[in-house]
Order: structure tokens, then C-alpha cells, then sequence
């Protein structure tokens, strides 16, 4: 099993590892440290599911959505990376706040790295799941699960567990038939 269909199931599995060590220790600098380092490796692995997904659904529609959704996924990948520095540095909660207030005032850093274009990023990954699903690539509710994952998560950050786990539904599935394509070609 190569990385590209390993990554539809571990990319929302990191996410959801990421939402519970959130819950379980939001304080300590390790706790913090190990769940962004989750977070980071799911996004990363996210970058692998939204090239596989322009595989899945090729078009010019889908290529849209895959360059939508990596810009996007930049963004989040640079949040995160900034997450990570800010709480190995800070000293005390006081100063990864303060540190986190600087950082947010520079111009353009607050739209760009933490509310616009992160959002690209599910707005990708739903429009390429919509495609993968008429080219039926994927199953009709795959869309349906990953908005039902994104509300979720949109809603109320204590609910990224809840939103990783409907992502995992979603895509492994592809996952596993994209498994059974290439076992049956080499048969």
C-alpha cells in the first residue's frame, strides 16, 4: 500500500489523534507540542489526499478544487507551524499569548494565516469529493460526511475528534477500492 492511499485514512486519523490530545491536555507545553505535531502530520498527509482526489475526478473542475484546496491547506500548515514555535518558546501562557497577539498584528497575517485562506482549504476538499463523487469515484455521501465533519469542527473546536472521525468515513472507503483496483490489475 503506497502513502497516496495510506494517507485517506491516516490524514483524518492525525486530525482526529489531534482533537483528542487537545481535550486531553490543552496546558502543558508537551501536550500542546504532541498534538499540533498530529495536527501538522494530518495536514500534511491532507496535501497527499487532495492530490489522489485530483486523480480520482480529473477535469479541469477538479483541478480548481485541488489548487483551492492547497492553498488553503498552506495557510493551515503555516498556522500550525507558527502554533508550534509560539508554545516551544513562550514561556508561560501570558507570553504565547502576547506572542500570539504580535504575530497576529502584522498586516495581512490574520486574514491570510488564520481566518480567509485557511477555510480554502475545506472548500477544496468538499469540491473535489462533490467532483469524485458524480465521476463516481467516490460514494454519494462522501461529500455529505466531509461537510458533516467541517460543520463540526467549524462549530466547536472540542469537536475535531467528532470531525476526524467523519473524515476517516469518508475517505477510507476510497482508500480500500483504489486497494482492490490495483490488486486486481496486478492479478
Amino acid at each position: 500500500m503506497n502513502l497516496g492511499k495510506v494517507s485517506f485514512i491516516a490524514a483524518p486519523a492525525l486530525i482526529g489523534a489531534y482533537g483528542v490530545a487537545r481535550l486531553i491536555d490543552r496546558q502543558s507545553r508537551a501536550g500542546w507540542t504532541f498534538g499540533h505535531l498530529l495536527m501538522l502530520a494530518g495536514l500534511v498527509l491532507f496535501g497527499l489526499v487532495i492530490v489522489e482526489l485530483r486523480r480520482l475526478a480529473p477535469g479541469r473542475t477538479s483541478t480548481s478544487f485541488a489548487a483551492i484546496g492547497l492553498i488553503g491547506l498552506a495557510a493551515s500548515v503555516a498556522q500550525i507551524g507558527i502554533d508550534i514555535v509560539v508554545g516551544l518558546l513562550a514561556r508561560d501562557a501570558a507570553d504565547k499569548q502576547h506572542m500570539f497577539q504580535q504575530i497576529q498584528q502584522v498586516p495581512g497575517v490574520q486574514p491570510v494565516v488564520y481566518t480567509v485562506v485557511p477555510i480554502l482549504f475545506y472548500v477544496g476538499l468538499l469540491g473535489l469529493t462533490v467532483v469524485a463523487a458524480v465521476a463516481r469515484s467516490a460514494a454519494w455521501w462522501t461529500p455529505a460526511l466531509v461537510l458533516a465533519g467541517t460543520v463540526a469542527a467549524a462549530t466547536n473546536l472540542d469537536y475535531i475528534p467528532v470531525a476526524g472521525a467523519l473524515y476517516v468515513l469518508a475517505l477510507a472507503p476510497m482508500a480500500f477500492r483504489r486497494i482492490r483496483r490495483a490488486t486486481h490489475a496486478i492479478a
